[in-house]
This record gives structure tokens, C-alpha cells and sequence, in this order.
């Protein structure tokens, strides 16, 4: 069938279509293929029955048809090289992938931000005063946040801000889910809480489960034996209102006090305006743990869980035995006169505590949201007692517990006290746990007062150097020291004169304007006399002052393998250095820490064959940055601190076993520069 077109071009329609415009008509082919073959030019054949297409050409050509493109790609020379590049490439996705998953499972796990930065603790009424009142504020923490930044801290601990009638400055608690007018409002929290997160702060929160503020809602209902809140608090009969028992208060005399509304008397473990709940009520403890959600609904980083030691007692009520057993009983009425059998650590807390930590891993699954615990408990020479509360190989528990044995610093002043301190918590810590350092708080004189100020440097590089979690008390960046207080506001001050906390509560000291740049008006407390020169202002620009080392330990600490996450192994010690060394398998590069606690002193390492001849000094309290000291001779002087950085494939650890510690072991490979499990 043929069918004329518009412009005279024949188009023959077939079993397929011939457009006759495009292609030579099939004489002339012939004749072109007649005439390729007279001249040598290959051609193609096809089988007429079409059964068996088979072409036939010297090589490929550009445009061959899919017949002649099969024909040629099944030839060996063609087909090997496609199937050698197939199988590499095949190969080399499973290596890629076998290397993958070998460096994951090879790779020691990151540290978590509470393990990587110093904590530093903020005591709210003295930070900051935003409005001028003489008190500071949520606002005013906010004001300075650029401040952590400058110091490289990421994880900020601010003692209570709930709403409080401020018998305990803020730990008597009358509303967990609210903030003290004092400090500000909910909106200035979560303006605060934004704006850390914002510039990758941590904000920890103190979490105060003992006692409520006898003006809590819980409290009143309680006392007037309203249904369901009977036994929040522990209540028991006590006729002509005398005590059921011998128990002391932490702030002196009786822990009993008789309520007339009930009839009965409550138990305080801290002031009479701070019941204890009762923990062996679910409901209390159900309440309690609903706070912790609100919190961290709200997406607080984490808790520090205030005297935990305390939350349970004996249901017996017996007495506690005396520690003096020839003292007159009547005469007894401080904690220290006690043994507080029947009224701390009692049996049950550990499994309240762990329910907590489950609370808080569930909020962990968000990732980089990792929900951070630790607990305080003063327990003093029965540091077994701290170390559970680490929880178990099997139960987790506070991520740590608060290490206050370098509190007792100013005591044991010498090499070999600071030794046997620091001796104490890696000796008896459970293997691999995370070790933490605290030399001073809100309830402890400041460090810089009780040692002296001329311990003031290296106080902050043994802090900055041992491995684990340094914590540091607002001013301590400074050396900030106590103020003399002629008007008492501590409550346990008011018992006790000699005990009162109000000095090391100073207002900070941020310049050299009247008030120390903390208010324009009067302050809560006295500011220090010496703020003129100690203050953050003045020692930023002060070359080799306290903040400026404090500053140059904080980022050495970040920047240093062997110093944040590597061995520690204790090297010398005697009356006047202490010394010990960090390092970290793989690395060459090591650090050997001196710090003199005494005298003038020079200290001999010749013995060690570990160390090369020579160090460099890398940092010291004191300059010296860039000497080269030979370990046979390193001389220091009191309170000085030498970071001394050497080089050597020669580990310490091997050799030294019984003295060296890891808490996350971890190898260095330097070809690919990653750290990974050895």
C-alpha cells in the first residue's frame, strides 16, 4: 500500500514503515552493498528467515544497531574488562562498608558534655543583679553567659531559684514548678534556658528531694490530715510535745518539732521550716518524680540531687548511738555527736535513685540530649558509701557522685596530703567509672581563703589536669576569697557563728565599679575589699593573672587527648610535689605534672626511664613557658604548677599498673588520626 504525499515523496507502508525520504530505496542499496565489498568495506548480513541474526563486521562502528552492540559486548576483550570493574566495584562497596563498620565497633564511645567541660556552679544570689536590688537574678545569669564561653565551660550548675520563703535561701521549697519572684519568672527561665542552649550551655539544676518548705501546699494539706496527703511527711505521736527520740538536726538540736494543728510532731533533718517527705509513701514518691519530668519537659540538661543521704530513715524511730558514749545525752544536739545509724543511707534509697536515672535515660533518647545526674552526700571517711551511688555494673545510678574529699585540701597542704586526697577517690572508685573534683561550694569556705592565695594557681591546675569532671565554684576562675560578715543571714550561721556559709556566698566580682559591677545599689552581702583587682574585668586584661590560666588550662584540657580522656599515673610524691603523669597509648605526645603543695623543691625523676632527659614546659602558674628543664632537676617553687610536655612511644602504665588509672581506655592511631578500643 502506497500513499502520496504533499510533496511527491512516496511512503510504502509494510510490516513496519519505510520512509523513503530518509533511506535509499532497496536497489540502491544493493548496489552500495555491492560496491563496499568490491572496495574491501565490510558488510552486514542478516539470516532471510530472521530466526538467526548473526552480523559480521571487522569492529564496531559509531551508531551499530542493538544487535551489533550485544554481538561485540559478549566478546572477551570486551566483556573482562566490564566484569573486572564490576567485581572491583562490588568489591570495594563491601570493604567500604566492612571499614565502616569496623571503625564504629572499634571506636571508643564520645564523651557526653558533662565529661568534656568543667561544671561550673552558680549560687543565684550572688551572680548577677539585673534589676538592682542587691540580689541577682535569672536575667542577670543571662547577661553573662558570655562569660563560660570565654572560660570554654559548656555545663552550668545553678543552685535553687523555686519559689521559696527563703528560710534556707531558696533550698526550704514551697513550689517545685515555680520560680521565686526574687529571681525573676518562668519566662525569664525559659528565656535563660534558650539562650544556653543557643550557645551550646548545659544548664544542671538543683533538685532538692529531702523536705519540702513548711508552707508547701503538701505540708498544709498534710498537717490538717486531708485525705491522700496524711503520710507525705513523717509524722509520729509525741506526748507533752517532747521528741520521740535522741535525732539531730544538720543545724543543731532536736529534728522533731511538735505541730499544734496536727498534734503530733514532724521530722526535719534540716531547719523545722524544712519537713522531710515521707519516701515511703508511693504517692510522694510518684509527686516527686513528676517534678523531675516537668523539668525536663522543659528541657533542663540535668539534676543535682541535693542530700540524698537523708531521704529515707528507720521506721523504728530508735535512738542514734552516741559517739561519745560517756556524754551526758541531754547534752548532745549537733550532728558530728551522732552516729547516724538510722537516719542517712538507709536501705531502699539506691532503688529510688534508680528509678530516677531510668526517668532521666528515657528523656537521653533524644539525640545529643543526654540527661545528666549527679548526687551529693557527704559521707566523709566512709567513702564506700559515696562510691554506691555510682550504682552497680549492671544498674546505672548518678552518672557521679560529688567528690568533696579535696575539700579537706587546706588540711593535708603538702605533696603527699594532695596525694593521699586524690589517692582515696581513684582507689576506691569502681573500674571505669568517671572520677569528679571539687575543692569549694556555697557550703564550704573558698579555697583561695583556707589554703591561701598563693595556692590559688595550682589548686586550678590539679583541678584542670586530673582526669574527670573539675567543678568550680563561681569566683573560684578568680580566686575570689571569703568576706568578713558582721550581719549573719546564714541560718545555720545564726546556730552556730563560727559555721556560718554567708562569706564564700559574696556577690561576684565582675569589675572595678562601685559594687564590683554585681549591682548599682547595695548588695545582699558585702562585697571583698579586693575586688578593685579581683575581678573578671581587670584579670582579662592582666597577662599571666588567675583567670587568664584558668581560661589557658580550660582549652589545653579540650585540645589534649592524653589530658582529657587518657592515663593518669601517679609519679612522685613527698612533702612538697606532688607529680603525675598523662598520657594516652598512640600518642607521642605525653604531659608530666608537677605541682608544690610546700617549699622551695627539686625534684629527681632520673629514675624513671619512661621520661626522655628533657622536658618543655607547656604551661606553668608562674610563666616559664617554653624552658626546657631536665627531669633530673625540676625545680619549683610553693604553689607553683608545671605542665611539662615531652615526647616518647615509652608508656608509664605498662610498668606501673597499681598506680595508674583510665576511666575509658582508648588508643590513638595516627595514620587516620582517630582514637579507637584497645
Amino acid at each position: 500500500m502506497t500513499k502520496q504525499a504533499q510533496n511527491g515523496t512516496v511512503v510504502e507502508m509494510t510490516e513496519g514503515v519505510t520512509n523513503e525520504g530518509f533511506q535509499e530505496d532497496e536497489e540502491q542499496e544493493t548496489e552500495n552493498v555491492g560496491r563496499q565489498e568490491e572496495q574491501g568495506v565490510p558488510s552486514l548480513v542478516l539470516s532471510p528467515n530472521g530466526e538467526e541474526s548473526a552480523y559480521t563486521q571487522i569492529k564496531p562502528y559509531a551508531g551499530m544497531p542493538k544487535e551489533v552492540l550485544l554481538l561485540y559486548s559478549n566478546q572477551a576483550r570486551y566483556r573482562l574488562p566490564r566484569e573486572i570493574l564490576f567485581w572491583l566495584f562490588i568489591l570495594s562497596t563491601l570493604a567500604l562498608v566492612a571499614l565502616t563498620i569496623t571503625v564504629i565497633a572499634m571506636s571508643p564511645r564520645c564523651l557526653h558534655w558533662w565529661q568534656a567541660s568543667a561544671v561550673y556552679q552558680i549560687y543565684p544570689r550572688s551572680f548577677k543583679d539585673s534589676d538592682n536590688n542587691g540580689v541577682g537574678d535569672l536575667k542577670g545569669i543571662r547577661e553573662k553567659l558570655d562569660h563560660f564561653e570565654y572560660l570554654n565551660i559548656k555545663a552550668i550548675w545553678i543552685s535553687p531559684f523555686y519559689k521559696s520563703p527563703m528560710k534556707d535561701f531558696g533550698y526550704d521549697v514551697e513550689d517545685f514548678r515555680d520560680i521565686d519572684p526574687l529571681f525573676g519568672t518562668m519566662q525569664d527561665f525559659d528565656d535563660l534556658l534558650s539562650s544556653m542552649h543557643d550557645k551550646g550551655l548545659k544548664l544542671i539544676m538543683d533538685y532538692i528531694p529531702n523536705h519540702t518548705s513548711d508552707t508547701h501546699r503538701w505540708f498544709q494539706l498534710s498537717r490538717n490530715r486531708t485525705s491522700g496527703y496524711e503520710d507525705f511527711y513523717i509524722w509520729t505521736d509525741c506526748p507533752g510535745a517532747i521528741p520521740p527520740n535522741n535525732w539531730v538536726s544538720i543545724f543543731g538540736n532536736s529534728s522533731w518539732t511538735y505541730d499544734e494543728v496536727r498534734g503530733q510532731c514532724y521530722l526535719h533533718q534540716f531547719l523545722k521550716e524544712q519537713p522531710d517527705l515521707n519516701f515511703r509513701n508511693p504517692s510522694v514518691r510518684k509527686e516527686m518524680t513528676d517534678v523531675i519530668r516537668f523539668w525536663l519537659d522543659k528541657g533542663v540538661d540535668g539534676f543535682r540531687m541535693d542530700a540524698v543521704k537523708h531521704m529515707l530513715e528507720a521506721k523504728h524511730l530508735r535512738d542514734e548511738p552516741q559517739v561519745d558514749p560517756n556524754q551526758p545525752p541531754e547534752t548532745v544536739d549537733s550532728e558530728f555527736e551522732l552516729h547516724h545509724d538510722y537516719t542517712t543511707s538507709q536501705l531502699g534509697l539506691h532503688d529510688i535513685l534508680r528509678d530516677w536515672r531510668v526517668e532521666m535515660d528515657e528523656y537521653s533518647r533524644e539525640p545529643g540530649r543526654y540527661r545528666f545526674m549527679v548526687t551529693e552526700s557527704y559521707d566523709y571517711e566512709e567513702v564506700h558509701k559515696t562510691m554506691m551511688y555510682y550504682g552497680t555494673e549492671h544498674v546505672r545510678e548518678s552518672d557521679f557522685p560529688f567528690n568533696f574529699y579535696l575539700i579537706d585540701l587546706p588540711n593535708r597542704l603538702s605533696g603527699e596530703g594532695v596525694f593521699d586526697l586524690v589517692n582515696l577517690w581513684m582507689t576506691n572508685m569502681p573500674r571505669g567509672k568517671w572520677p569528679n573534683w571539687v575543692v569549694g561550694n556555697h557550703d564550704k569556705p573558698r579555697i583561695s581563703s583556707s589554703a591561701g592565695p598563693e595556692y590559688t594557681r595550682v589548686i586550678n591546675m590539679l583541678l584542670l589536669t586530673l582526669p574527670g569532671t573539675p567543678t568550680t565554684y563561681y569566683g573560684e576562675e578568680i580566686g575570689m576569697q571569703n568576706v568578713n560578715v558582721t550581719e549573719i543571714q546564714d541560718p545555720f550561721g545564726k546556730f552556730n557563728p563560727n559555721a556560718s556559709r554567708d562569706p564564700q556566698r559574696s556577690p561576684m566580682q565582675w569589675n572595678g565599679d562601685e559594687y564590683a559591677g554585681f549591682s548599682k545599689n547595695k548588695t545582699w552581702l558585702p562585697i571583698h575589699p579586693n575586688y578593685t583587682t579581683v575581678n573578671v574585668e581587670f584579670q582579662k586584661s592582666e597577662s599571666g593573672s588567675v583567670l587568664q590560666q584558668y581560661r589557658a588550662l580550660s582549652l589545653l584540657r579540650a585540645q589534649e587527648l592524653a589530658l582529657h580522656r587518657g592515663w593518669m599515673c601517679f609519679l612522685w610524691r613527698d612533702r612538697d610535689v606532688f607529680a603525675f603523669v598523662r598520657e594516652l597509648d598512640g600518642l607521642s605526645r605525653a604531659f608530666l605534672v608537677v605541682l608544690n603543695f610546700g617549699g622551695p623543691a627539686v625534684t629527681d625523676l632520673s629514675d624513671v626511664p619512661e621520661l626522655p632527659a628533657e622536658l618543655t614546659v607547656r604551661m606553668g602558674t608562674g610563666g616559664r613557658e617554653g624552658q626546657r628543664l631536665l627531669k633530673s632537676r625540676i625545680d619549683t617553687r610553693p604553689g607553683e604548677g608545671l605542665v611539662l610536655e615531652y615526647s616518647s612511644h615509652r608508656r608509664l602504665h605498662p610498668g606501673h599498673a597499681s598506680s595508674c588509672y583510665v576511666s575509658e581506655k582508648a588508643c590513638y592511631l595516627a595514620a587516620l588520626d582517630i582514637l579507637y578500643k584497645c
